[in-house]
């Protein structure tokens, strides 16, 4: 079991598999866009699992492929499929824009060992939705969240981020929706990295993100870092001839409460 310096158990890995993404969410990516990673840059499959596995034996329990957008990464049910056949992890679950889950795709996750499947979606206006998310079709989404109920990988999770400008009826819309559809509404507080707690003032309760009281997870970044905090500079590198000093080590700078990342963005992370 992992414990870090304030007694919180570690146990949930989140592990982004790509820096790419098919869309541009005001929230997650700048303006401009990121410098993207090189494909040598980035963590082959067989060494993320090698990471989580390592991970699942000093107490990981559930995983959580993010990315950028895991699904523009190809052969990503392969990838679940060697997750799963290690057979360390209660979980093995993914957040997604929900554009690319095709029939057949939601039903090859499903296969392969997916648990479940969270889908990001902020708003049911399509107008709002492709400025949000510069250029989306929310059509695409809709499909997306259908096709997954369709494979059944439940419970569907809807991430909503809730802005300033966010009204108390757009929410009541959207989870009007989900009773509708049979999925689970999780509203998340905007926030911004660099400032790690922000100034706005919301008439909102919210699902996410959880209390720093609380956090029982680490990330492993697409480059092959682990980030003990989200709201850190602080990572640290991968050895491969070492996995468990590095795990350790992460746990070991976890602090109580982070204050900002200012060297990655959220895309770059896995949120």
């Amino acid at each position: 079991m992992l414990k870090d310096a304030y007694g919180r158990t570690i146990n949930y890995l989140r592990v982004s598999v790509t820096d790419r993404c098919n869309y541009r969410c005001i929230y997650c990516m700048p303006a401009c866009g990121v410098l993207l990673k090189s494909h040598d840059e980035i963590m082959s499959y067989e060494s993320i699992v090698l990471v989580a596995c390592c991970a699942g034996e000093l107490g990981i329990e559930k995983i959580r492929l993010t990315g950028g957008e895991p699904l523009v990464r190809k052969g990503i049910e392969k990838l679940v499929e060697m997750l799963k056949t290690k057979g360390r992890f209660k979980e093995i679950t993914m957040t997604t824009n929900g554009s690319l889950v095709t029939g057949e795709k939601a039903k090859h996750l499903k296969r392969s060992g997916l648990s479940r499947i969270n889908i990001s979606l902020d708003t049911l206006d399509p107008e709002r939705f492709r400025e949000i998310t510069r250029g989306g079709d929310i059509n695409d989404v809709l499909a997306g969240i259908d096709a997954a109920r369709d494979a059944g990988l439940d419970p569907v999770k809807i991430n909503m981020v809730v802005f300033e400008g966010t009204t108390p009826d757009e929410i009541d819309s959207m989870r009007f929706f989900c009773d509708r559809k049979g999925l689970s509404l999780q509203t998340i507080k905007l926030f911004s990295l660099y400032n790690g707690t922000d100034d706005m003032k919301f008439p909102h309760s919210f699902d996410r993100p959880p209390p720093c009281e609380s956090c029982n997870r680490l990330r492993l970044t697409a480059d092959g870092y682990i980030k003990p905090c989200l709201f850190s500079d602080k990572e640290i590198r991968v050895d491969l001839d070492n996995i468990e000093t590095t795990i350790r080590k992460a746990v070991a700078d976890k602090p109580f409460k982070g204050t900002a990342c200012v060297n990655s963005a959220m895309c770059q992370i896995g949120g």
